[in-house]
């Protein structure tokens, strides 16, 4: 299960990036995880919260973004979504298209309280 290995990278980053809140506690980390990606979330998520558990950063919450596939015609210039096999512009009917999105696998924000206050990194 990679999941695991990708969800102690995430602490690692985490750790990394706590030294600018010194004052201040991260209670969640935003990932972006696309379609193609070949992460699933629920394991993720189960990964993630087994290794965040009895550690300093307890209790640190996963939010993952779910990003589809993402084309964008040639043609046209139009960007949508393209579940399935249906590779055609919806817009325009042109089957040259270009792939635009769906692969991520990328660390989005990390949301800091500093007394009263949050901020987003």
């Amino acid at each position: 299960m990679h999941e695991m290995g990708i969800a102690n990278s995430i602490l690692d980053a985490v750790r990394a990036e706590a030294h600018r809140f010194p004052d201040g506690h991260i209670y969640k980390v935003g990932v972006r995880i696309g379609e193609l990606a070949g992460v699933d979330p629920g394991s993720m998520s189960f990964c993630f919260e087994a290794i965040v558990g009895g550690t300093e950063l307890e209790p640190l919450a996963l939010e993952i973004e779910y990003c589809p596939r993402r084309y964008q015609c040639r043609a046209c210039g139009s960007s949508y979504d393209a579940p399935g096999e249906d590779w055609t512009c919806p817009d325009c009917g042109t089957a040259g298209l270009q792939f635009s999105g769906g692969d991520e696998l990328e660390l989005a924000y990390l949301e800091v309280e500093n007394g009263t206050r949050t901020v987003g990194a």
